[in-house]
């Protein structure tokens, strides 16, 4: 089983890309998906988090308020490397999981898409790393109207993360978003044909 880790900073267009791959035959891991699975109430993460950032990160049904653990996290690196260190572990094992399962279906190739992939010592849960580039501009425009913040919050959770240009070296491929759709769906079939059809 071939696994490829799908990367890029935050707003880059992971998601976009990640479903044009599904729609062309992947089967898609969201590393997104299994935080929000690793920290529901009554998993060791949850409580982890509530030990550490207090009830303030909860929503009014006792979930993890994402977006208010954001707020404090994003401000304070001190703290993000605290809820790392509980969300990590929590993700690795759940990835892990789910790529046991898919070998024994067996699944020819998985994209594992994960936006802190490199930083969080990811890199060798897969086989190589393709990256979902934008320019930093078109990155804070995108995030600022995707979460309806301002630039100043949007400069914060971008400069949290390492450099668009910097990641883009890790790639054995680079898919640049910064264009239309159409240009990024283009960029997307041509490398799946390049990299995926052809060695079929």
């Amino acid at each position: 089983m071939r696994i490829i880790g799908l990367t890029g900073g935050i707003a880059s267009g992971k998601s976009t890309v990640a479903r044009i791959f599904e729609q062309l035959g992947a089967v898609v891991i969201d590393a997104d998906q299994l935080s929000r699975e690793a920290v529901m109430p009554g998993r060791p993460a949850y409580d982890a988090i509530v030990a550490e950032f207090g009830p303030t990160v909860l929503c009014a049904d006792g979930t993890i308020d994402r977006k208010a653990l954001g707020c404090v996290v994003f401000a304070d690196a001190a703290a993000r490397s605290r809820l790392e260190k509980i969300t990590h572990p929590a993700i690795r094992q759940l990835a892990e999981e789910k790529l046991a399962e898919l070998r024994e279906v067996p699944v020819p190739l998985v994209i594992y898409m994960a936006p802190l992939l490199i930083e969080a010592g990811a890199a060798s849960r897969v086989d190589e790393i393709w990256v979902v580039f934008v320019d930093r501009e078109t990155q804070i425009t995108r995030l600022m109207a995707r979460d309806g913040i301002t630039r100043e919050e949007a400069l914060l959770r971008v400069g949290a993360q390492m450099p668009m240009e910097e990641k883009r070296t890790y790639g054995k491929a680079v898919i640049d978003n910064s264009g239309t759709r159409e240009e990024t769906e283009l960029q997307v079939r041509r490398l799946w044909e390049r990299e995926v059809a052809m060695e079929k």
